[in-house]
């Protein structure tokens, strides 16, 4: 079995324990993430790679994260990532890319990313559920943080933190790559 067929089969096994542990239908599903019941069924059949927006917006509208989707193990209290284990979600012929590193439940999502833009490069995300708060390092470059429409300039060494629940851009505006670390943090589903 490939990779993305293990992990098509865990968003599957996942999406439908979530969902059934929330007590949602598929309607409910799909309409607290703002996608199709379609995709949510595609998605639980393991017919279809959805992308990560409709990971991220199906893992907000169960209240668990990323990790918490694609994870085929239930793991012990420890739980080491190996560097070629961690999952590359987005990426461009230019060599941007993110990588979620690790996850955990805490009470609600926790993920910890690997960031990489290209120069002239940009990645937007729809806004998170309130109270969802990301905070950046920026490692190397720097980082053009965009939220509610105004930018904001990151350079490598400093740290931003920012409530995600409004539309955020993360951009490259400069002419070497930038790189950072991002930790993301969503409230527990009430």
């Amino acid at each position: 079995m490939s990779d993305l067929d293990l992990l098509t089969q865990s968003l599957a096994r996942n999406v439908k324990r979530w969902r059934s542990e929330r007590g949602f239908t598929l309607d409910a599903l799909a309409a607290r993430a703002g996608v199709s019941r379609g995709m949510v069924i595609q998605i639980e059949q393991a017919r279809t790679n959805p992308s990560l927006g409709t990971v991220v917006k199906i893992g907000d509208a169960l209240g668990v994260s990323i990790t918490t989707l694609l994870d085929h193990v239930q793991g012990p209290v420890v739980r080491i990532v190996p560097a070629e284990r961690a999952v590359r979600l987005w990426h461009t012929d230019a060599g941007s890319y993110n990588r979620l590193l690790a996850g955990a439940e805490a009470p609600g999502p926790l993920e910890m990313w690997d960031w990489r833009l290209m120069p002239g490069e940009s990645s937007s995300s729809d806004p998170h559920p309130a109270g969802t708060v990301e905070l950046v390092h920026v490692t190397a470059g720097e980082l053009t943080l965009t939220v509610g429409g105004v930018g904001h300039r990151v350079p490598a060494g400093a740290s931003a933190s920012f409530d995600a629940g409004t539309a955020h851009t993360y951009g490259n505006d400069g002419d070497v790559p930038m790189e950072m670390v991002m930790a993301v943090s969503v409230p527990p589903v009430g």
